[in-house]
């Protein structure tokens, strides 16, 4: 049987306006996974829209879309396309989990939720001639999955090829959060195996790994067993984690011991009453600095996310934000304007009180303002954004976020990261064009290197007079 599976672009990655290393970085895993239950006769092509042109003119038995909420439309029109020419067609992921109904028309058949009980139940029905309409998820369970089908993902066309997930969801509930709806019904968060785990990590070649965890350190039994096992394997990774699980017992440190340098966390806002209208509770009476200085005294790199557009932002917000992380030293920052998605509590609230604006998903990038503001005007959240970014990425402030550090090499290293990231556009795209992105991870590994720190966590001196939460 031939099988297609396809990530279609998201709308944002092909425009002009936007980052092509962005979609570069790390080759998603989700239809690599659910190729892994197909046959060894199956005949399957896998293409990722962002790294590569899309060959429509075949002919596949079976197509499988992952559909996210701004590629929906493309995903769709990608679906009757395979379907005019009789190809029987699957989608799936969260925007389908999210609003099945829409979708509904564009397919033979709709997965809802997680992948792994139903895939294989729809292969088996498909088979014996009697696919259902729509198969939803009824089992959290990933103890044992078989290896992704890393032999279908296009290693080169990647910065960073070994991206691995080991858990799934979070266990966090926040508003806003696009996940809580894909989701619904079951466990919202659940982990592999450490021993299956460490041996997925064995086969991937190099030293780099990028952990797309929501949470890595959501589980602090598994992540405990999952570093000892990583300890003497010479690895450098990234991953995401919350502030809580920071500051909570020493999973930090057995992760840096690991070999974590870089770690994406999410802040989202310095202001206490919109982690409350958030739901954003992990976060509360948090200390966020002191968890940022624990993180560089074990040398790991900060990624912070922040949302601006809550309610309870002023026209203040984008300086204040932007100030703080400066300060506090953060490597790089992920900016978002508050977005609505579907299947979110978020979205059912601003629905009811009338500030959704529109529905056309390809808006829903958290670069746009698609809802009714309040405390700031759309002009004034979007006009604040870009400026937050602009701001935070010029030179003088990479600059001075670098001097923040105790070590004249945790300066460099900073300096380096955040500049190399955000100020060498052209050369990215140099790289991307010439399919030599790959050839750039030695230079990523020596900039992850680890910067030995001599004063303990809590010693060192503090980086910003300002209070954890403003």
């Amino acid at each position: 049987m031939k099988i297609k599976m396809i990530l279609p672009a998201l709308t944002e990655a092909k425009s002009p306006y936007w980052r092509p290393i962005k979609y570069s970085l790390f080759p998603p895993l989700g239809l690599a996974t659910l190729a892994a239950y197909c046959s060894p006769d199956d005949e399957i092509e896998l293409q990722d829209e962002h790294v590569e042109e899309l060959k429509t003119d075949d002919e596949p038995d079976l197509v499988i879309i992952q559909v996210y909420i701004t590629n929906a439309f493309r995903g769709y029109k990608l679906a009757d396309h395979y379907r005019y020419k009789g190809a029987y067609i699957c989608l799936g992921g969260l925007h389908v989990s999210s609003l099945p109904e829409e979708a509904i028309p564009h397919a033979d058949s709709l997965f809802i939720g997680p992948g792994e009980d139903i895939f294989p139940q729809f292969l088996k029905d498909f088979r014996n001639g009697h696919p259902k309409k729509i198969y939803t998820n009824a089992k959290r369970d990933i103890s044992e999955i078989p290896p992704i089908r890393r032999d279908l993902i296009k290693r080169q066309l990647y910065l960073v090829p070994n991206s691995i997930v080991v858990s799934r969801g979070c266990p966090h509930h926040c508003d806003f959060c696009y996940k809580d709806a894909f989701f619904e019904g079951g466990k919202s968060f659940y982990t592999q195996k450490a021993d299956a785990a460490l041996a997925e990590i064995d086969r991937l070649p190099g030293r780099h790994l990028y952990f797309l965890d929501d949470h890595l350190l959501g589980n602090q039994k598994f992540s405990a067993a999952l570093f000892e096992g990583m300890k003497g394997m010479n690895r450098v990774f990234q991953g995401a984690s919350t502030l809580d699980a920071v500051l909570r017992g020493d999973s930090i440190e057995r992760a840096a011991a690991a070999g974590l340098r870089s770690v994406f966390i999410g802040f989202e806002t310095l202001n206490e009453a919109n982690l409350l209208q958030s739901n954003k509770r992990q976060n509360l009476g948090k200390d966020y600095e002191r968890a940022i200085r624990r993180l560089h005294s074990l040398g790991i790199m900060i990624n912070g996310s922040f949302v601006f557009g809550l309610d309870e932002d002023d026209p203040d917000v984008f300086k204040r934000t932007v100030d703080w992380a400066v300060k506090n030293a953060l490597t790089t920052c992920t900016f978002h304007i508050l977005t609505p998605y579907p299947g979110t509590r978020l979205f059912s609230k601003m629905e009811s009180e009338g500030r959704i604006l529109h529905r056309n998903w390809d808006r829903f990038d958290t670069r746009q303002v698609v809802y009714k503001t309040v405390g700031l005007n759309a002009y004034q959240l979007k006009a604040g954004y870009d400026w937050a970014y602009r701001s935070f990425y010029s030179w003088k402030n990479i600059l001075h976020a670098s001097l923040q550090h105790d070590q004249l090499k945790h300066m460099i290293k900073h300096f380096a990261y955040a500049g190399g990231w955000k100020k060498f556009e052209p050369m990215w795209n140099f790289m991307i064009k010439t399919k030599g992105l790959n050839n750039m991870l030695p230079l990523l590994e020596s900039i992850l290197s680890r910067v030995k720190y001599k004063n303990d966590f809590k010693t060192l001196r503090p980086l910003s007079p300002f209070p954890a939460i403003a």
